[in-house]
């Protein structure tokens, strides 16, 4: 049986997400059990931050400035939503700012309520975009470029992060071993990429955290030891060869993604959950979907993953997650609606 999300009403939730570098919004119809995409509009700024290797906050900033009546404009035909749901943490707190003030005036403007949306929470509820028939407790794999967090979800809303990264996450991990490689920006889908003509057992990496007993990650390490084993490849007077350089992108890829599937595995014998869902920017990658499916297979256990259109930031998954807080109560207010760059899941859920 499907489970439903509300009982006979239906609602329309325009989605805002402006954590980072992706100006995007969605509009997203609930009618009874069904989600149904109306929208997903989303201005990336990829290009403009390639060139530093990485995220330039007030540029980023600047961008979303730019972009998002645009992208509103395109999203939305009219204003007949019911709901503004925005993300309002963690993230980059310039860009943050630019769609909580968007959204806040959109919400005085229209007279329309308004709920700050958690940003891990959005990815969380991305799986609700594909499916919606997840048995609690479920399991979150949330693995992003900033968070790599194993989370219990025992209804909605409802979360416990029991593992989380206590350096870099792995997204992170990716894109500075993209650099290394002299891989373009982001990292992510460039060493998966590059890993497909590569032999993932060419090279021994230590698999992060693999000795300890919790359920927390660590990628500074596995980094490190990417560094040095090219360093010990070329010595002083060459670069890799294309061949070297699949190898290395595919025996880091293939160790990162041991590592998660591991501490899932010992966080599923703990915590016995009743269903498993892979979400964030990293469960993009094909070697990620292939290992958790058989994860699943193997223990007999419901795997959810979102369409790769929903991994990335994207405004949909915000208005999924922004339907649920409001539903079981909490809304805010478009006077005082704040940003929170550090804001850890759950904790703007109180009615």
């Amino acid at each position: 049986m499907r489970k439903q999300y509300a009982e006979k009403d239906k609602m329309k939730i325009l989605g805002i997400e402006t954590s980072c570098d992706e100006t995007a919004m969605a509009v997203v119809e609930i009618d009874g059990g069904e989600v149904i995409v109306k929208s997903n509009i989303v201005s990336s700024q990829i290009a403009t931050h390639a060139q530093y290797g990485g995220v330039v906050p007030k540029l980023a900033a600047r961008e979303h400035l730019e972009n998002i009546r645009k992208v509103y404009e395109t999203a939305c035909q009219d204003n007949s939503y019911d709901l503004i749901a925005v993300t309002n943490g963690p993230g980059l707190a310039p860009a943050l700012l630019i769609g909580v003030t968007f959204a806040r005036t959109m919400a005085w403007k229209y007279d329309k309520p308004i709920v700050g949306v958690d940003h891990m929470a959005g990815h969380i509820y991305s799986n609700w975009l594909t499916a919606n028939n997840h048995a609690f407790p479920a399991l979150n794999l949330l693995a992003s470029g900033g968070h790599t967090e194993l989370v219990i979800m025992t209804a909605h809303n409802k979360f416990e992060i029991i593992g989380e990264t206590l350096d870099d996450a792995v997204g992170e991990a990716f894109d500075k071993v993209a650099r290394m490689l002299n891989l373009e920006y982001p990292g992510g889908p460039a060493i998966s990429r590059i890993a497909k003509d590569g032999n993932p057992l060419a090279y021994p990496l230590p698999e992060p955290m693999k000795r300890s007993a919790g359920l927390n990650f660590s990628y500074s390490g596995l980094k490190t030891a990417v560094l040095y084993l090219i360093r010990n490849i070329t010595g002083e007077d060459r670069e890799l060869t294309e061949s070297e350089q699949a190898d290395v992108a595919a025996s880091f890829q293939r160790v990162a993604v041991e590592s998660l599937i591991s501490k899932t595995r010992v966080a599923i014998a703990r915590h016995n959950p009743q269903s498993l869902m892979l979400s964030g920017g990293v469960s993009a990658n094909t070697l990620l979907r292939e290992e958790i499916k058989k994860l699943g297979a193997e223990l007999d256990l419901p795997i959810y993953i979102p369409d790769i259109a929903y991994t990335g930031d994207n405004g949909a998954m915000i208005a999924v997650a922004g339907y649920f807080a409001y539903k079981s109560g909490v809304q805010d207010q478009w006077g005082s609606l704040a940003i929170d760059a550090n804001l850890r899941l759950g904790h703007n859920l109180k009615a």
